[in-house]
């Protein structure tokens, strides 16, 4: 997840709400007709004493605070969405080690999608990029099988991996990800303070935004949905312009699936101006609001959809519980 300049642009052409709601609404079966078929969740292997995991919801998470000299990270599986898994980094540092080149692998702009950059190849990108290791991302996210690609492809290719990757490899394993049809998502969030950038406000951006994109990866319904917003709620300008939005921001928008994955995320729950505002795609706040009201009628019951109501003041008992 990037901070954004901000770019206004021209407003594209409405798209009424009726007509949303008409083209989002579908029979679970309908709703999964693009995705794998459902499978039973695996079975994680027995804990290990170096990854202690605790449940946690999205408040929990957001409030967990660490003494001053802790280091490393703290894991959590999301309670209301049991597939995803939360890295909590006390280091911007660490994180980025874990995990840049799995971002410059999966979604950067103008890098290979076959193959593993090098440490001196992943320094370069990450300098081109105008950032540093702690800021090539503050928040990621990867579904299962992006991950256990990136793996594959290391050991395919001898790359050297970091400590921290390597850290990595054993907790996917010991959760089982490595089996067939693993369906499960991680995210990362960076810890209050771990640089003069990284507020309370926006370790709570990052968590929300990173957590739509857990469900994204591990809802096949919701993965569905989103694909049905995505090519038919939103115009073809109002797409064009968040593919140009998305690549300012580094992302490769040749990913159909990256992009509506990304779209759902910053349109739906990121409110942080200093990450998204409508005007940064040439959209009013009026159609935003149209928007995010015609997904939250349609889209898929769940822990997500309560929390989209609670923002949009629709739904009084998440409100009154987050």
């Amino acid at each position: 997840m990037r901070q954004s300049d901000e770019i206004v642009l021209k407003e594209p052409p409405r798209f009424p709400i009726w007509a949303i709601a008409v083209l989002l609404l579908a029979s679970p079966a309908q709703l999964t007709a693009r995705t794998v078929p459902e499978v039973a969740p695996f079975a994680a292997m027995p804990a290990r004493p170096d990854f202690q995991i605790e449940s946690a919801t999205e408040r929990h998470i957001l409030d967990h605070v660490e003494p001053a000299a802790a280091s490393g990270m703290t894991v959590f599986r999301f309670k209301p969405n049991r597939r995803i898994l939360v890295l909590d980094f006390a280091s911007l540092r660490e994180q980025g080690r874990m995990l840049n080149r799995a971002a410059a692998l999966v979604e950067k702009a103008g890098l290979p999608r076959d193959r593993l950059l090098n440490d001196a190849e992943l320094d370069t990108a990450v300098r081109a990029a105008g950032d540093t290791v702690e800021t090539f991302y503050y928040g990621h996210d990867y579904g299962a099988a992006s991950l256990v690609r990136f793996f594959s492809l290391a050991d395919r290719e001898n790359i050297r991996l970091t400590d921290e990757e390597q850290a990595l490899r054993r907790l996917l394993r010991r959760e089982g990800w490595f089996g067939p049809h693993a369906r499960a998502g991680l995210i990362t969030v960076p810890r209050v303070s771990v640089d003069e950038e990284v507020t309370k406000r926006m370790r709570a951006t990052i968590l929300h935004h990173e957590l739509s994109h857990g469900e994204y990866f591990t809802n096949p319904v919701y993965a569905a949905f989103v694909h049905r917003f995505w090519n038919q709620a939103l115009t073809e300008l109002e797409r064009q312009r968040i593919r140009t939005h998305l690549r300012s921001l580094g992302y490769d928008s040749g990913q159909d699936d990256l992009m509506e994955n990304e779209a759902q995320a910053y349109l739906m729950f990121t409110d942080d101006t200093a990450f998204f505002t409508p005007a940064m795609i040439g959209m009013s706040s009026g159609r935003l609001a149209e928007l995010r009201s015609g997904f939250y009628r349609s889209m898929p019951a769940g822990w997500l959809r309560d929390s989209l109501g609670a923002a949009l003041g629709v739904n009084k008992t998440a409100a009154a519980h987050p």
